[in-house]
């Protein structure tokens, strides 16, 4: 594979977007790199492409397996080990969606359940700030439960519904 200026253009955004998405910029642009390669890459070419050290890449390689983002194959006659990425971009998405509900979701709705509880206890606390820990959980748990429904419908049906928000949107307005 050959990094193109456009190729390394994109690579580039998307350690940037993985920093702000809270992870490692090189495990960004590893992923970055193995989704746009035609074919599996391994450690050596990995490192050579991206001038990182291979204790890098293989480093970032075991992160992005433990996402599900990254796999590990091999190609006969060849000892290496290959990684590729999620090719689909919808089951790509479901994965980080997953990552993320598991990373930020789940403990803000943990979180969320305990103060709705506990701010019952206090006396000090002021109704309005009351009602607003029940509303932010009444919120989350609403996302939550959006999320668990919609994880079990393909990725087919998920794109149509897209595209029939989309056309509601018209129809109603802004």
């Amino acid at each position: 594979m050959k990094i193109t200026p456009v190729i390394e253009k994109y690579i580039n955004h998307w350690g940037e977007m993985g920093l702000r998405w809270g992870t490692n910029r090189t495990v960004a642009q590893i992923q970055a790199l193995l989704y746009l390669s035609p074919k599996p890459l391994n450690t050596e070419e990995i490192s050579d492409l991206l001038s990182i050290a291979q204790s890098h890449v293989s480093t970032s390689l075991r992160e992005l397996q433990n996402y599900g983002l990254v796999k590990m194959t091999h190609i006969v006659g060849d000892r290496n080990d290959y990684f590729e990425s999620i090719h689909d971009v919808w089951e790509l998405f479901r994965v980080i969606i997953e990552q993320r509900k598991q990373k930020e979701l789940s403990p803000t709705l943990n979180m969320l359940n305990k103060c709705s509880i506990e701010i019952e206890k206090e006396n000090e606390a002021h109704q309005v700030t009351r009602e607003r820990i029940h509303n932010m959980l009444s919120f989350v748990n609403s996302i939550n439960n959006w999320y668990e429904k919609i994880k079990s419908i393909s990725n087919a049906t998920l794109q149509k519904i897209m595209l029939l928000g989309n056309a509601i949107t018209k129809l109603v307005g802004k």
